[in-house]
């Protein structure tokens, strides 16, 4: 049987959850600003859970993101606040690998804010500079578009670290990417990662991307959100994560049904995104141990 390399689970709305702040246009950044404690115990129950793989806060962590903030002039401290918590988690804990998150510019699902191009390699050589040297791997996350793979590439692979990157496709076909292109343009775009995933999309969209992943030849994985539907309001500028709603059908023991089918298609690499968290790992955990033994 295949072995599983279990990721962690959702970060953003496990820190709003536990923090009872009401959700910002900073999301996950804003509770680490007010709570950075909150990161660390995320991170420690993800590895108690599991995970074989820690993701470091910093999705949200870009300077478009910032601006217009009390905190523009933050931009490296946060970034290394959120490398603090994650390493201090894997010491504490004695094993396990740190993947450095790397989030879209401008707006997540919004293929059509991606800068232009060079402004674009620029502004993620910036963050993969910053953390880079504390990470194993870089993970760039919900990647929308051609474009989007294209500069994000460029902007890490020649830091010398191994680089996954994570598309995001549409919730009914698995096959497209959030922008509307091919999965299969975005596939062949990726010839420098060292992994190929999905993730931040409906749980049944996965066995039809891992197809098509799959193609490469290369590792790949998938990590879902449990979200009804990605709405018109979160598309909007600045938005908030309460224009969300989490589904009630995919606790741990569902989404571990969904993951099984995954690894059938072929996933090495299964976690959980939006939505999921410790208890999601840590039935992922028992049902891959199992399924290995």
């Amino acid at each position: 049987m295949t072995e599983i390399t279990l990721l962690d689970g959702g970060m953003g709305q496990e820190l709003v959850r536990r923090s009872g702040a009401k959700p910002t246009p900073l999301w996950a950044t804003q509770v680490m600003i007010d709570a950075p404690h909150i990161v660390r115990e995320v991170h420690d129950d993800y590895f108690k859970a599991g995970a074989d793989v820690l993701t470091t806060n910093t999705y949200a962590v870009h300077r478009d993101r910032l601006a217009g903030t009390q905190f523009e002039d933050r931009f490296e401290e946060l970034h290394r606040v959120a490398l603090d918590m994650a390493l201090a988690a894997r010491d504490a804990h004695g094993a396990g690998l740190i993947a450095g998150s790397i989030g879209p510019l401008g707006q997540s699902y919004r293929a059509d804010v991606q800068p232009e191009h060079e402004k674009a390699v620029a502004l993620f050589d910036e963050v993969a500079r910053l953390i880079a040297p504390d990470c194993d791997v870089l993970l760039l996350e919900t990647v929308a578009s051609v474009a989007q793979a294209r500069a994000a590439l460029e902007a890490t692979v020649p830091h010398r670290k191994p680089v996954w990157i994570a598309f995001t496709v549409d919730d009914e076909d698995g096959t497209r990417l959030r922008s509307g292109e091919l999965l299969s343009d975005a596939v062949a775009a990726s010839g420098s990662a060292a992994a190929l995933l999905a993730n931040c999309s409906a749980p049944e969209a996965m066995p039809a991307a891992l197809d098509m992943l799959g193609s490469a030849g290369k590792p790949t994985g998938a990590y879902a959100n449990a979200f009804t539907q990605i709405t018109k309001d979160f598309l909007k500028a600045k938005p908030t994560v309460d224009a969300l709603t989490a589904r009630r059908d995919m606790g741990p023991g569902v989404y571990a049904d969904h993951a099984q089918i995954w690894a059938d298609h072929g996933a090495t690499l299964i976690g959980g995104c939006c939505e999921t968290g410790p208890a999601h790992i840590a039935e992922l955990a028992r049902r891959f141990k199992k399924r290995a033994a």
